[in-house]
């Protein structure tokens, strides 16, 4: 077995494991407070810094264990900053998985790359039926009715609004049976629910529209005013007002930099993913936006 870096040289637990590729066993040691400090730097919102902790400590266990494990499902930010942390580790695969290729709510899957190969079964997808007429419910109506069941927010994914059909939703497998015996109305409307395959979510991905800015800097302010239409000024006011999120964390510095892959938001403006980003000959970045109508 390789002689790599193991995720518990940089993890605060009780122990860690480093495999020797001689004897080929497991050697534990312990792990200290400035190990844990270098997995969590960078994390901006710090009210987010116990729920990763605890996801780490999950990927600690998967790993000694060689066994998979689940969290339960995650919001946007929570998720970002977790995966951040976990490619940090040598010996610890994580798997986000909500059920859709572009769900926001998803469920990580931890554990070593040795057991930990393929997407786990890890999402149920229900169908919520009722005669809802020409007031469909919105979001709010649908979750308000399912935790009203006692069902935790955390066990759910994303809501799938239908119209006047319903709604779909994404939740743990082991709550199903509970759910569609339990969910009976939606407001005052009479309901059915019903197990469905994940391949039958009725999902649209959503419109987008590509443009390309040549800027020489990779500056948030520079991109994304670009991307929204926005003049750098009023972006930057934006800014000082907290309305502007870079993968769901609030942006705090107008000199904050973008890479592939990044989310911007605004609020009332919607999103911006940003593309490939090529240096020109004369050192400025021609950068790809994907702006979601």
């Amino acid at each position: 077995m390789p002689n790599v870096p193991s995720i518990f040289t940089l993890l605060i637990t009780n122990s860690f494991s480093l495999w020797d590729k001689h004897a080929d066993v497991c050697q534990v040691t312990h792990a200290t407070k400035n190990d844990m400090d270098v997995l969590l730097k960078g994390i901006s919102d710090r009210s987010l810094v116990e729920q990763i902790k605890h996801i780490l400590d999950m990927a600690n266990r998967a790993s000694l264990r060689r066994e998979v494990l689940h969290t339960d499902f995650l919001t946007p930010p929570i998720l970002n900053e977790a995966m951040a942390a976990l490619k940090k580790l040598a010996d610890v695969n994580a798997i986000p998985n909500g059920g859709y290729l572009e769900a926001e709510r998803c469920r990580l899957s931890v554990g070593h790359p040795e057991v930990l190969r393929t997407d786990p079964d890890t999402v149920a997808a229900l169908s919520i039926t009722g005669n809802f007429g020409y007031q469909p419910p919105t979001h709010g109506d649908f979750l308000g009715s399912i935790l009203g069941t006692g069902i935790a927010r955390e066990k759910l994914g994303d809501i799938l609004l239908q119209g006047e059909k319903g709604a779909q939703v994404l939740i743990v497998p082991e709550l199903v049976d509970y759910m569609i015996s339990s969910l009976d109305k939606v407001g005052k409307v009479p309901v059915s629910c019903t197990l469905i395959p994940l391949e039958e979510l009725e999902y649209e991905p959503p419109s987008t529209k590509t443009l390309k800015t040549v800027e020489s800097s990779l500056r948030v302010d520079a991109i994304a005013s670009a991307g929204f239409k926005i003049s750098r000024s009023k972006f930057s006011d934006l800014i000082s007002k907290g309305d502007v999120r870079i993968n769901w964390n609030t942006v705090t510095k107008n000199g904050a930099t973008l890479r592939t892959g990044d989310m911007v938001s605004v609020s009332g403006s919607g999103r911006l993913k940003i593309g490939e980003i090529i240096t020109t000959k004369k050192g400025k970045y021609a950068v790809e936006l994907i702006r979601y109508l």
